[in-house]
This record gives structure tokens, sequence and C-alpha cells, in this order.
């Protein structure tokens, strides 16, 4: 399947695997790029520049196939090294960096000289519009159904990717809810060029995660997802646990005088805990509503190639019979 985005990054299948905190290891990333999509390592998730530069040599020894850096840009006291982070990314030859959070714009030019495409990651129109004006290549759109951070608009897929669509002029690809070959015609119906998948590469063979994680999602239905931090303005869509809990208890609570301070035990530095060992109460993390849509753990090549040949059926045979009615 040929698209904007597939042309883009010179990848096979119109398939990227998001930038995800303690998931986008290189395995995670070499798995979907060796299966013909576009695998990503999170930058953050490398506690240092140096780090970083050894995971994407790590990747490069797993995979021949173009793959990319997720680097997410987060107001912080004390930042992350960011020159650091895109000095390791460029002198490691990646070609394709996932912009997230704030504006990337001061970072775009060094990036741009090494002729590295910048796919910047957007949950509105209006931030997508400034994506294309500052100029990165493509964005991801991500609607309020996604894992991690949808925003405060609160508006879903089928209403934000045509408003994209009658917008923009660079290729986007769609994100939140997308898990298998339905969602990739859709999104493609909707005016997308391709899909980005995170809770879904979650649950595959390959994902370097705790075993507890990927039952968690296979079990959990499409009901199972809680909003936390709304009254702070840093919504997040995480998985229902007895941490999340807590916190919606307090946001209760304490309403409007809630700060950071009085959830930093649920949700700082616990991802470690619940990745690497699987302590599924341990703090809050990121889920999409897409939860319902996954019944199983195939590995990654299993995936693509289910969601392609699902994706090829229904237009060529189902979509195509229905047109075909009309004659």
């Amino acid at each position: 399947m040929k698209t904007r985005i597939t042309e883009l990054f010179g990848i096979e299948h119109p398939i990227i695997q998001g930038g995800m905190h303690w998931v986008g290891f290189a395995e995670m990333a070499a798995a979907v790029s060796n299966a013909g999509g576009l695998g990503l390592i999170t930058g953050l998730t490398q506690r240092t520049p140096e780090l970083l530069a050894k995971e994407i040599a790590r990747c490069r020894e797993m995979t021949k196939k173009p793959f990319g850096v997720n680097l997410t840009f987060l107001p912080a006291v004390t930042p992350p090294d960011y020159p650091g982070y895109i000095k390791a990314i460029i002198e490691g030859g990646v070609k394709i960096v996932e912009t997230a959070g704030n504006n990337p714009q001061k970072y775009l030019p060094a990036l741009k000289e090494h002729g590295v495409k910048v796919i910047h990651k957007c949950t509105s129109v209006r931030h997508s519009l400034k994506a294309e004006s500052i100029g990165c290549d493509a964005v991801s759109v991500d609607g309020f159904e996604c894992g991690g951070h949808p925003g405060e608009d609160d508006v879903p897929n089928f209403i934000l990717l045509p408003r994209a669509a009658e917008e923009l002029k660079i290729p986007f690809v769609a994100s939140g809810g997308m898990a298998d070959g339905r969602s990739l015609v859709a999104a493609l119906a909707l005016g997308a060029e391709g899909m980005n998948m995170g809770t879904r590469f979650m649950a595959t063979k390959e994902a370097p995660i705790h075993q507890n994680v990927k039952d968690a999602l296979v079990k959990a239905s499409e009901l199972d997802t809680r909003l936390i931090m709304r009254s702070l303005r840093n919504t997040e869509r995480v998985l229902e646990n007895a941490a999340v809990d807590r916190i919606l208890e307090k946001e209760k609570t304490l309403g409007k005088e809630l700060k950071f301070e009085d959830i930093i035990k649920e949700v700082g530095g616990v991802y470690p805990k619940i990745m690497k060992d699987g302590d599924m109460d341990a703090g809050a993390f990121s889920c999409g509503m897409v939860a319902g849509l996954i019944h199983d753990v195939p590995t990654v090549g299993e995936l693509i190639s289910r969601i392609m040949g699902e994706a090829d059926a229904i237009i060529e045979s189902r979509l195509a019979r229905m047109i075909g009615m009309r004659h």
C-alpha cells in the first residue's frame, strides 16, 4: 500500500509505532521496522544522550530498515539535555524524528540541516497547522480516544481527522483507537495517510515489557480507561488500577486545590515498576480505549501482516462489492 506517509519515510506499510515511555526500546522499534512499519525508539526513556546513542546503535544491529526516535518536549524544572539528544540522533544517522509535547520549533533547523524528517504529535487542528507552519514534514493527529495525553479539547477521531484533512497540506496519520485493518481503512477514508499505534503494539510478543501488562491489556475492555489530571490541564488517559482510583479520589476531594505534588507518588517515576517489574498497581500508566479491541498477543510481524490483509480485504471485497451493487 502506497501513501504519502510510506513515500515520505521509505516504509512498506503506513503503520507507525508511537513513542511510549519504557516500551520504545530498540527491540520494539526494530521489530516494527522489520515488519515493514516505522518503529520508534523513545528518546527520554534513555536517561542521557549517551545512552540514547547506544540504543540507536543497538537498533542498527537489529534492523537495516528505517526507524526513528521519539523526542517529547516537556515543561520541566530541570529540562532534559535536548541539544544532546538531538546530537545523538543526528550522529546516529537517524533520519526520522517524532516530536511531541511543546513546540519543537527551536530544534528543527538542526534536524532539517541533516535531512531529518519530523512528524509532530498534535491533539488539535490548530496545533497541526502550527506544526505545518514551522516546517514539520507530517503530523500525527491524536484523537480523544488515545492513551496518554489527549489534550483538553476532547474531540474524537471521527471529527478530528476529517477536520485535519480539510485544513492541512502536509500528510498526517491517525493516532488513538487504532488497532486493526478496520482502523487503517477508516483512517484512510477520513483523510489520513496511515496510522500510529501505541497501546496495540504493547500487546505483542516483542514488546520489551512485563507479561502482566500484556495480560492486563488483553483482559481490559474499552470501558477500563480513566482520565486523570484534568484539573491540572494535563489530562492523561490511563488504565484503571488501585493507584488511579487513589488519584481520582484525591482529585474529587481537593478539586481546584489539587497540586501535582499531591499525586506525585502515583505518577512520578512509576513506569519501571510497571513495565519492568509488572507491579500493576504501582502507579498510573498510559493506555488507550483501544484496549477493548485487543484480544491476543501476536508477534509484531503477525500483527502488521494481519492488519494489511484485513485492510486489503475490506477495500477490495467489502467496499468494492458495495459500490458494485450500484451498477
